[in-house]
């Protein structure tokens, strides 16, 4: 898990959320932007931070431009799994 996974603050898990639940699409872009609900995401640097370094992509290739559904990859999933209880 990259350095960036450990320190996640509440709105990159919320997003993440998002993504899970359906409910995000990015825009095909060398600078992915993330829409919610058909809003453009409050925090675009972050959004493109988390495409960056490998915690979502776009579900599908589109054309410069185009939204399409932001899928999770598995450092996303993995970002959202709980932490295994302490022994």
């Amino acid at each position: 898990m990259s350095a960036l996974a450990e320190g996640l603050n509440h709105r990159a898990l919320s997003m993440l959320r998002a993504v899970v639940a359906g409910r995000a699409q990015m825009r095909c872009s060398s600078e992915p932007d993330l829409f919610i609900d058909g809003v453009p995401c409050c925090d675009q640097y972050l959004a493109h931070t988390l495409a960056h370094e490998g915690f979502i992509e776009p579900a599908h290739q589109g054309a410069v431009g185009k939204l399409v559904p932001a899928a999770l990859t598995d450092a996303g999933l993995a970002a959202l799994a709980p932490a295994p209880a302490a022994a």
